[in-house]
């Protein structure tokens, strides 16, 4: 009876996952030909439009992992979620799962994005991202340019510095765009760690490969560094290189820590308690 249980338990959210992309393609061609074309007769200038693609696509995200949710798809713990959405951020997060910028955009307000540059020529995608400001990660310098520009009009823009999906069980190997926007133009930049437990939705599974036991995503913000101290005295490429080593050492550190011990982390960052002993303070 168990293992019936299982199958009948994976055989629903086989379904659920199918109708949940079903829904995304939908809400994207929607939002894409319709909604943000209509948009574009109000009298709204290029900042007030590209709020208000943000505020859409942040909403529709946001609703798409409540239903994934809701139907059984996965589950979730966000922590820490509040400090996210500052003016001029660069939030940067691993990228084991295809939604992990779903989870990002869907929980960072008024968020800017790199994004892969093929989504401008998808059906699905193509104007949504155009109507939301997102910069395309090609060619890297006009990358590192628009991301900048994003930052300096004091909006918060979410970045993978790998570039594309982790592959499960291979090392992390961050390129430096990130590290060069951080440098050029973040007020601050803030590290998201993510895990997923079972893997899914990694670059070499498709779709309907899920695995037997529903996943687990598990975020945590960490704790925000300040990128100008990595540009004093010195050049922006080889602050950039730097505070890139720095962040690799990082992410690959509380990666291999765990969720459990990066929560229990989290937790006492924001009660003050690490911060106080680092400066010194008891209590």
């Amino acid at each position: 009876m168990k293992k019936l249980l299982g199958w009948l338990g994976y055989g629903w959210r086989l379904v659920g996952t199918a109708l949940s992309f079903s829904l995304f393609g939908v809400i994207g061609i929607l939002l894409g030909l319709l909604f943000f074309p209509l948009t574009r007769l109000l009298p709204l200038g290029p900042a007030l439009r590209r709020e208000l693609g943000c505020r859409i696509v942040c909403a529709c995200f946001r609703g798409f992992i409540g239903f994934m949710r809701l139907v059984g798809v996965l589950t979730y713990d966000f922590r820490a979620i509040e400090r996210l959405g500052q003016p001029g951020q660069l939030i940067l997060a691993n990228h084991p799962s295809l939604i992990d910028v779903v989870f990002l955009i869907g929980f960072t307000r008024r968020a800017g994005c790199v994004v892969k540059a093929a989504l401008w020529k998808n059906p699905f995608t193509g104007g949504v991202v155009a109507s939301a400001g997102y910069v395309p990660n090609f060619p890297t310098v006009l990358m590192v340019e628009g991301a900048a520009a994003v930052l300096g009009q004091g909006y918060p823009v979410i970045m993978f510095p790998e570039g594309t999906r982790t592959t499960p069980g291979a090392p992390l190997d961050f390129h430096r765009g990130a590290a060069s926007v951080a440098v050029r133009a973040a007020r601050v930049v803030t590290p998201v760690f993510i895990w997923v437990d079972p893997t899914t939705l990694t670059k070499e599974e498709p779709w309907y490969r899920i695995p037997f036991r529903r996943p687990h995503f598990t975020l945590v913000v960490g704790d925000d560094l300040d990128p100008s101290t990595f540009v004093v005295g010195t050049s922006l490429p080889i602050a950039a290189r730097a505070l890139n080593a720095h962040l690799l050492e990082l992410f690959s550190g509380a990666l291999e820590a765990g969720p459990a011990r990066a929560k229990d982390t989290a937790v006492l960052h924001e009660t003050g308690i690490i911060r106080d002993s680092l400066s010194g303070k008891t209590g």
